[in-house]
């Protein structure tokens, strides 16, 4: 187990610094001079130059790029000149905001998406399966920011019942959550429909059926439960998918997260806002996924003897 947990971890810090060295090259490659454009069209050569060297943007890519990974060592991202304030700090400032809207989206996908699927497998090839495999393959079709706009159509400017931006109360939260969990929701029901469907006819849920239990207690208790395993993968890798999908929501519905600052700082060449951003949802997700596999491997020998 101990060469299990040091390959995942390796591994895992080997993306991390993919991931760091892809954010680098990115903004350094666009087109663009980022000192021109946070001075703006005014600024004469010498400010720019001074702003050049001042950022180290006056030094080779490689040296940059050195400079950069020291930095990122001790998580020191610079000053955003945009607001005048550390960069990370600014990132975790808004964290919390983010991870209530992935937070709540992966609920409500639960909530509904697991029941939906339960339904679909009971109900197999008759038309309600269909119609809730419809539904689902619509979710995994609609592009959230599609969905966003047609929601603030319907719900705020049209019936006028619902806020189209901004956060605070409860129902800041309810467009962009349903926007936001759509997609995973209908994954989840097409996932909990096959997964039944495969456990339903073992062995271990007909002598459930013979002992005379219950057709609920023999789908809740024996065949959903041995369902829902794959399904437990899926929702923690999804969650750091859910963290990612919030870019697009925050910006339709200008929810004050960690996307809308990454969207708003792209635009503007914030260097150290957008890499502390890209780099703390990238550890986040790095990091679900490490303990995705390290359960894993703890629950079945077979994956962690399978790498040795």
């Amino acid at each position: 187990m101990g060469a299990y947990v040091v390959r995942r971890l390796f591994f895992s810090l080997f993306v991390l610094w993919g991931a760091v060295t892809i954010i680098f090259l990115v903004l350094r490659l666009v087109p663009g001079d980022p000192a021109y454009i946070m001075l703006g069209p005014d600024a004469d050569q010498a400010q720019v130059a001074a702003l050049r060297a001042q950022l180290g943007l006056d030094h080779s890519l490689i040296q940059q790029y050195a400079t950069y990974l020291a930095n990122v060592a001790h998580l020191d991202f610079g000053q955003s000149f945009r607001l005048n304030a550390d960069s990370m700090s600014l990132v975790l400032q808004r964290v919390p905001a983010t991870i209530q809207l992935a937070s709540t989206a992966l609920l409500l996908s639960l909530l509904i998406g697991i029941p939906l699927g339960v339904v679909a497998a009971l109900r197999a090839h008759s038309w309600v399966d269909r119609t809730i495999s419809v539904f689902s393959l619509m979710g995994q079709s609609t592009p959230s920011f599609w969905l966003g706009i047609v929601l603030i159509l319907v719900f705020a400017r049209g019936l006028k019942v619902l806020p189209s931006a901004g956060s605070g109360t409860w129902s800041h939260l309810v467009l962009p959550t349903i926007t936001l969990a759509l997609p995973f929701l209908a994954i989840l029901v097409r996932l909990t429909r096959s997964g039944l469907l495969e456990v339903v006819h073992e062995g271990y849920v007909q002598t459930a059926r013979a002992k005379g239990l219950g057709e609920g207690i023999v789908i809740l208790v024996h065949a959903l439960r041995n369902a829902l395993i794959p399904i437990v993968t899926v929702v923690g890798l999804q969650f750091g998918a859910l963290l990612g999908g919030t870019v697009i929501v925050e910006t339709v519905f200008a929810w004050p997260g960690v996307g809308r600052l990454l969207i708003d700082s792209i635009g503007r060449r914030d260097y150290g806002v957008v890499q502390a951003s890209i780099l703390l949802v990238a550890t986040i997700f790095v990091g679900i996924n490490l303990l995705v596999d390290l359960v894993y491997g703890f629950l079945d020998p077979r994956v962690r003897l399978a790498g040795d």
